[in-house]
């Protein structure tokens, strides 16, 4: 678990403060890495409490990150500074958070970063590390996994020594996130929940975070009568609650067959998620019904025909990708899942897409 949030609008403020005490020496830096869409942004820039050697590196958020740029960010570091960091401090949505993971992880670890995609293969802790998110739903800020993209897979960083040691939560850094953004993060909070709550995996912890950011995102996303600022709260307790519940249990079919169109296709993923979740009444029917009513309400456009042109062995990669994550297939259909899901209902699925 993460072992310290704070949480508040203007909490960003308390960063300068909250990260003194980590700092080993004059030498040893603070990485931030930062968002490239607030580049410019004084708003937020100028309150980032630089100080000594620290350094700032603008990271685009464009594309889903990879093992190759966790190996990159890296070796500049190493090459940068002559002292390990005091800490890294991601502040952006689920890909910067999710690269400060891997970052502080590989500064400590020896090897490339795929080489410790999987489950509980990281043997040393990794460097002090912050997340601070900048839009709510992915629930990165408090997994213990690092979502990335390798050569051969798209597989997270999961281990003990993955989660942030101390988390800062602002409503306040989400306030100009396009509405469809908001929307595809928001879901992605939603899928967590559903699959949570229907897994095989659940348990009586990760229910009852399950059962809370569901009920949040009910109230985000159906009811009228939230202020914006409710809304921001809200959404922002309901990613902390469902990457809560997943810590504890596990996700599903949406998730698995999302990391096959994120791998080959580049879609990012939460509205990968959406363009899943779209097909998955067999799996998930009243999960599935709420969203698209959700969706309706929202007036919210999703992506068609990504798959239309696709061939045989581009399908085959997304399969293969997507039955790789066996204990999200466990999870949501039971030990004996490898019975039901088979290729060629995967084949299907892709192809309605």
């Amino acid at each position: 678990m993460v072992s310290r949030v704070v949480f508040g609008r203007g909490s960003f403020n308390q960063l300068g403060d909250i990260i003194a005490p980590e700092r080993l020496n004059r030498k040893a830096p603070f990485i931030f890495l930062v968002d490239d869409v607030f580049k410019g942004n004084s708003d937020l820039t100028s309150r980032i409490p630089l100080a000594y050697d620290d350094q700032l590196l603008y990271i685009s958020a464009e594309h889903e990150p990879k093992t190759s740029q966790v190996d990159e960010l890296v070796e500049s570091i190493i090459l940068t500074h002559k002292d390990r960091p005091s800490g890294i401090i991601g502040i952006g949505g689920g890909t910067i958070l999710d690269l400060a993971k891997a970052v502080a992880i590989m500064l400590t670890n020896e090897g490339e970063a795929k080489n410790y995609q999987g489950w509980d293969l990281v043997k040393n802790p990794a460097i002090y590390h912050v997340g601070i998110p900048t839009i709510s739903g992915t629930g990165a800020e408090v997994s213990r996994t690092t979502i990335l993209t390798g050569p051969e897979r798209k597989l997270g960083i999961n281990s003990d020594y993955t989660p942030f040691d101390q988390v800062i939560l602002d409503p306040e850094l989400t306030k100009d996130v396009p509405k469809d953004q908001w929307f595809y993060t928001g879901m992605d909070c939603f899928v967590h929940c559903i699959e949570s709550l229907n897994g095989t995996y659940l348990n009586a912890f990760s229910k009852s975070y399950g059962e809370k950011a569901l009920e949040l995102c009910k109230e985000i996303f159906i009811e009228d009568n939230l202020s914006d600022e409710e809304s921001a709260d809200k959404l922002m307790m309901a990613s902390w609650h469902g990457g809560m519940s997943i810590a504890y249990s596990q996700v599903g079919v949406a998730h698995a067959m999302s990391y096959g169109l994120g791998y080959l296709l580049g879609i990012k993923h939460g509205v990968g998620n959406c363009i899943v979740f779209e097909h998955l009444e067999d799996y998930y029917p009243e999960g599935v019904a709420l969203y698209k009513a959700m969706r309706k309400k929202h007036n919210i456009k999703i992506p068609q025909g990504i798959c239309a042109d696709l061939h045989d062995d581009e399908f085959d990669t997304m399969i293969d990708v997507a039955l790789s994550l066996e204990p999200l297939w466990e999870n949501a259909i039971g030990k004996n899942w490898k019975q039901v899901i088979t290729r060629n209902k995967l084949k299907a699925l892709y192809q309605k897409m």
